[in-house]
């Protein structure tokens, strides 16, 4: 995860596409980052980073018909918002504390998918 400098502690990324999703990876995200697209959802791998206890991560997706495919560690907790028809799949901690990564998924159809390392 890349950190944002005192100068744009508001920095986000943003990826658009108009048909096809999105493949992101921790290393190269801010702390905010935005995928939009027509057709096609998010998929993201954040198992090859270090995310610090109390640090949220944020990501939201835009898309007519697309789902988020995520993939985190073990402790890291995930909070699902947003509006779509599809179900959200998680296994994971429910715990408060720890680091945290919140989906802001939107979109008509596509659900929400967390697999843990």
């Amino acid at each position: 995860m890349t950190k944002s400098s005192g100068q744009d502690p508001q920095k986000t990324d943003v990826r658009v596409s108009l048909i096809g999703g999105h493949r992101l990876e921790g290393a190269t995200l801010h702390e905010r980052t935005v995928t939009a697209s027509l057709i096609g959802g998010a998929d993201i791998d954040l198992t090859d980073i270090d995310i610090p206890d109390g640090a949220e991560l944020r990501i939201t997706k835009v898309s007519l018909i697309g789902g988020v495919k995520l993939r985190v560690a073990r402790d890291v907790r995930v909070e699902v918002h947003g509006l779509r028809l599809g179900a959200v799949d998680d296994d994971g901690p429910s715990e408060p504390g720890g680091p945290t990564v919140r989906i802001d998924a939107w979109g008509l159809l596509g659900g929400v998918t967390v697999r843990r390392a």
